[in-house]
């Protein structure tokens, strides 16, 4: 069982995001206020706190959000579910992972300074099926 260790979002594509602490998934459209919000695949963006760490070792002064993942977790190897796999998080709020990994059209800064990224690789993106608050702390269960 993981856990989600920020809950973060932001009001345009492109950038850094915050951890706001708290934050609510809408069914089919993702987290509320947040720039990636939609009716689409990639609602909501995971990466595990592990693969900021890499970065970290890189010298990397990294941190939840600065990767723009929606939520950062702990304890739960991301990259190894396959898709269709369903993902509960908190107390209602149920996922299913659509995408592993994205393609990066242009290279970010975190790319520049360090020559790697690892949400390309290691970033994994859900559809909302049940909404539901979702806060630093909560649980997250492969179902």
């Amino acid at each position: 069982m993981g856990k989600v260790v920020a809950v973060c979002t932001s009001p345009k594509k492109g950038m850094r995001k915050k951890n706001v602490g708290e934050a609510m998934l809408v069914v089919e459209h993702g987290i509320e206020g947040d720039a990636h919000v939609g009716e689409w695949h990639r609602q909501v963006s995971l990466l595990a706190l592990e693969s900021i760490e890499k970065m970290r070792q890189m010298g990397l002064k990294v941190g939840p959000g600065d990767f723009a993942e929606n939520l950062t977790t702990e304890d739960i190897d991301l990259v190894s579910l396959p898709i269709g796999t369903k993902l509960k998080i908190g107390e209602n709020a149920l996922g299913e992972v659509t995408q592993i990994g994205k393609e990066c059209h242009t290279r970010c800064a975190i790319y520049h300074q360090a020559g790697d990224c690892v949400m390309p690789k290691e970033g994994i993106f859900i559809r909302v099926l049940q909404g539901g608050t979702v806060k630093v702390g909560d649980t997250i269960e492969i179902q």
